[in-house]
């Protein structure tokens, strides 16, 4: 299959006809919602273009990113655990498109088909592994180190050019927005990046890495491992 999602772009003839004539073409703009906290996930998707946060709301209305989903995976991994809900919800953070399917034709080309059912659980162990690095990180590095962690995780899925904006960045790191503009400017006067209103420019990926935490190392390299046909991650264009 024709595909820049990694596992769609995996499959065996076999794996590709048990998914594809459910598959639906979808457009996922920027602050597109998948799901709400508690909320019944009812279909779960493909990314082809684009980042996805898995974001964590605390009654108070505090929120933090937990996780970060791009194309190489899909959004929902409830599905595969044969649940029908999460505590988290889950926006489009950088605007792409992909692919649509309903938990119940997933959940039942999953029983069908083990090796695509290993594919996708591979891919769950990762994310869970991103997920519990995400905690780590909020709570034992700075935010420079982490706003490095969370542009590089985002270029590897998106490419060096990405809309984003102040007021949505700090709300993916939990932290003030005051914050984030003295940090992007730090790293904006070190060469690293441009970014304007609404916009960023990742301009030295190997300096941005030598001041992000040994976080985006650990998870990009459990990707590799879990991962490892066709290298799914990094997974952006060059």
């Amino acid at each position: 299959m024709e595909s820049r999602n990694y596992i769609l772009r995996s499959l065996s003839p076999a794996e590709e006809a048990l998914l594809r004539p459910h598959l639906t073409p979808v457009p996922l703009p920027h602050k597109m919602t998948f799901f709400r906290a508690d909320e019944p996930i009812t279909q779960a998707w493909f990314i082809e273009q684009g980042c996805a946060s898995l974001i964590t709301v605390l009654p108070d209305g505090g929120a933090v990113e937990v996780g970060t989903i791009g194309n190489e995976g899909l959004v929902g991994t409830s599905v595969l655990l044969e649940s029908d809900r999460m505590p988290q919800q889950c926006d489009m953070e950088v605007p792409g498109n992909g692919w649509r399917i309903s938990a119940q034709a997933l959940t039942a080309a999953l029983r069908q088909g083990d090796t695509l059912r290993a594919k996708l659980l591979r891919f769950a162990q990762a994310h869970f592994n991103q997920v519990a690095q995400s905690v780590a990180c909020n709570r034992l590095h700075g935010i420079e180190e982490r706003c490095a962690r969370w542009l590089l995780m985002t270029r590897d899925r998106t490419g060096d050019d990405f809309p984003l904006t102040h007021e949505y960045l700090a709300i993916m790191l939990g932290v003030r927005r005051a914050g984030v503009t003295v940090t992007l400017n730090d790293l904006q006067n070190a060469g690293m990046i441009r970014h304007t209103r609404g916009h960023i420019t990742i301009t030295d990926p190997v300096g941005l890495e030598e001041v992000a935490c040994d976080c985006y190392r650990i998870v990009r390299d459990e990707f590799r491992r879990l991962l490892p046909q066709g290298d799914a991650y990094p997974s952006a264009p060059p």
